[in-house]
């Protein structure tokens, strides 16, 4: 995986780092740590952190929509469709439970469809479904997404560091 390539990169990647070796200790995986980079740094654009849409162009900012939209059995046109969506679902669920997890409180009674989503259990589920695709072009990122499933509480607390470093959000 490259390095973050928005100039904020370097300096998330430390944060982080710093907040990882307090969090998760020297277990903390250095892929892992570059991934979490990258994820703030594309979700510092609304237009990345919503930007899953449905076949008609239509946002989706519920959980619940997200994960229909990737089943393949129902509404994803494709296994790469699958994994798309299920990357974004776990990447924003990381992003909302570390950065901001008001916004998933919110979320969870802006338009009922998230009143039954755990969704911790689901983004664990959403890069579990990632890591299975374990095959080209996506075999060498497969073992960062089963780490990503198994350690998901350990990843958020890292942001919530990393959260605790930034100037307060109004």
């Amino acid at each position: 995986m490259q390095p973050p390539q928005q100039p904020l990169g370097p300096w998330f990647q430390e944060l982080i780092q710093e907040s990882a070796q307090e969090t998760l200790g020297p277990d903390a995986q250095p892929e892992a740590v570059r991934y979490l980079s990258r994820v703030l740094c594309d979700f510092l654009h609304t237009d990345q952190i919503f930007g899953l849409r449905d076949p008609l162009g239509r946002r989706l900012s519920s959980v619940t929509e997200m994960v229909a939209e990737g089943d393949i059995r129902t509404r994803a046109e494709s296994f790469d469709r699958e994994r798309q969506v299920h990357k974004h679902v776990g990447d924003y669920i990381l992003f909302w439970s570390g950065v901001y997890p008001e916004f998933l409180r919110r979320l969870r009674w802006h338009d009922g469809l998230d009143l039954l989503c755990n969704y911790t259990e689901q983004a664990k589920q959403s890069y579990y479904v990632v890591s299975t695709f374990n095959h080209p072009p996506y075999d060498q990122e497969a073992p960062l997404f089963r780490e990503l499933s198994d350690r998901f509480e350990g990843y958020s607390a890292c942001l919530r560091g990393v959260r605790r470093a930034l100037p307060p959000i109004s």
